[in-house]
C-alpha cells in the first residue's frame, strides 16, 4: 500500500475518538484520506486528532452522534459525507463490552450492549450503503475474538459481536452486486485503555498463550483495517479477519 493509497478518498472512523478507532483514524489520515473522526462523547479527544490529522497536512473533522441511536447514527454518516462531498469508507469502530456473570445480566446491561454493537451496525449499514461509490464502496466493522471463543461473563458482548459476524455476511451478499464489500475485523486482546483491567489480572497469561510473545497494539489492527478498506481487497467480501496474534 502505497502511502497516499487514499488520496482524496473520505473515510468514516465510528468510535474514533480514542483506542483502536483513534489509531485507525490516523493511519487513514497518514495514508492521504479525509477523515470525519466520529465520537460519542469524546468531543475533546475527537478534536485533538482531527487537528493533529490536520497538522500533518491532512484533512479531518469531528462529528458527534450515539450509533445506538438510529437518527444519530444517520446523521453521523450525512455529516462525514456533507464534510467532504463523498463518502468512501465506513469504519464502525464504536462499541460498548462491559462483562457480567449470568446471575446479574439484566435487561438494561442486554440492551445497553445490543443496541451500540447490533442496532448500531444495522443502522451505520444502512445510512452509508446509498451514498458510497458503486461499485468501490468500502464498509469495514469491528467483531471481537470473542464472537468465536467467548470467555466467563462475557457472554452478552461476545453475542453481540457474533451478531456482527453474522450481519457483515448478509450484508455484504446485499450489497456484493453494487461493488461494495462489506467485511469485519474481529481482535483479540489490544492494549488500550479499555483493556487495562484485563492485561493487569491476565497479562502474562495472555502473553504466554500468544505465539507471537507480545500484546497486540492498536496499529496492529488499523493495518488490517485499512487493507479491507484499500483497492488491493477488492476480492474479499463478506469475511471476518481474527487479529490475535495467533492466541491460543
Amino acid at each position: 500500500m502505497s502511502e497516499r493509497s487514499f488520496e482524496g478518498k473520505a473515510v468514516l472512523v465510528t468510535g474514533g475518538s480514542r483506542g483502536i478507532g483513534a489509531a485507525v483514524a490516523r493511519r487513514f489520515g497518514s495514508l492521504g484520506a479525509h477523515v470525519a473522526v466520529g465520537y460519542r462523547s469524546g468531543r475533546d479527544a475527537a478534536e485533538a486528532l482531527a487537528a493533529e490529522i490536520v497538522a500533518a497536512g491532512g484533512t479531518a473533522v469531528a462529528v458527534a452522534g450515539d450509533v445506538a441511536v438510529p437518527s444519530q447514527a444517520q446523521a453521523m454518516v450525512t455529516r462525514a459525507h456533507d464534510a467532504f462531498g463523498r463518502l468512501d469508507v465506513l469504519v464502525n469502530a464504536a462499541g460498548v463490552g462491559p462483562y457480567l456473570p449470568l446471575a446479574e445480566i439484566d435487561e438494561a446491561h442486554c440492551r445497553a450492549i445490543f443496541d451500540t454493537n447490533v442496532l448500531g451496525t444495522i443502522m451505520l449499514t444502512q445510512a452509508a450503503a446509498p451514498l458510497l461509490p458503486s461499485p468501490g464502496g468500502r464498509i469495514v466493522h469491528f467483531a471481537s475474538r470473542l464472537a468465536f471463543n467467548p470467555i466467563p461473563t462475557s457472554s452478552v458482548y461476545s453475542a453481540s459481536k457474533a451478531a456482527v459476524v453474522t450481519l457483515v455476511h448478509g450484508f455484504a451478499r446485499e450489497l456484493g452486486p453494487r461493488g461494495i464489500t462489506v467485511n469485519a475485523v474481529a481482535p483479540g486482546v489490544i492494549e488500550t485503555d479499555m483493556t487495562a483491567d484485563i492485561l493487569r489480572e491476565r497479562g502474562e497469561q495472555i502473553l504466554a498463550a500468544t505465539p507471537l510473545r507480545r500484546i497486540g497494539q492498536p496499529d496492529d489492527i488499523a493495518g488490517v483495517v485499512t487493507f479491507l478498506a484499500s483497492a488491493d481487497a477488492g476480492w474479499v467480501t463478506g469475511r471476518t479477519i481474527i487479529a490475535d496474534g495467533g492466541l491460543n
